[in-house]
């Protein structure tokens, strides 16, 4: 909603009207389109619904991570099955910076104090993203699922 030019209702009717097994949104720094996005796959018979936050905070971004909650609360009470997935970063055209931390990245990883921060809040590409969405398109949940930047690396690696 920030910046897509995309109407909720429509991309969600054409969704179903093609039989499509799953709808999402993506989002960076709300959850503005969650509520209208999930009453339009709700009514319109949608079962899986995948939402993408290419953000995740940092703890002291509190508000954002309250309000990313609210929207996560609110699928997860709904009953649809829904896939969050989570990068933290998507390096690819336009974002290539960040390849120059993965040096910083790496040594993370090796210390005990810094490990598990460091591969919550990892690197991915556009082609692991590509990846981690089909898998969970072919692959709809039972209930909630949550795909972090581990599971999506490891998604990546499967095929």
């Amino acid at each position: 909603m920030l910046d897509g030019a995309s109407r909720i209702g429509e991309v969600v009717a054409a969704a179903a009207a093609d039989g499509q097994p799953a709808v999402g949104i993506t989002d960076h720094g709300n959850l503005y389109g969650a509520l209208p996005m999930y009453k339009a796959a709700r009514d319109a018979g949608v079962r899986h619904f995948i939402y993408l936050s290419v953000a995740q905070p940092a703890s002291m971004m509190q508000a954002f991570v309250a309000v990313r909650a609210e929207g996560e609360a609110l699928l997860r009470a709904s009953g649809m099955k829904a896939t969050f997935v989570r990068p933290w970063y998507v390096l690819g055209p336009g974002h290539w910076w960040p390849y120059a931390l993965v040096p910083f990245y790496w040594v993370a990883e090796l210390l005990p104090a810094t490990r598990e921060p460091a591969r919550r809040l990892g690197l991915v590409t556009i082609s692991q993203m590509l990846k981690a969405l089909v898998w969970s398109v072919e692959n709809p949940p039972d209930d909630i699922r949550i795909l972090d930047v581990p599971k999506i690396k490891e998604l990546s690696r499967r095929s």
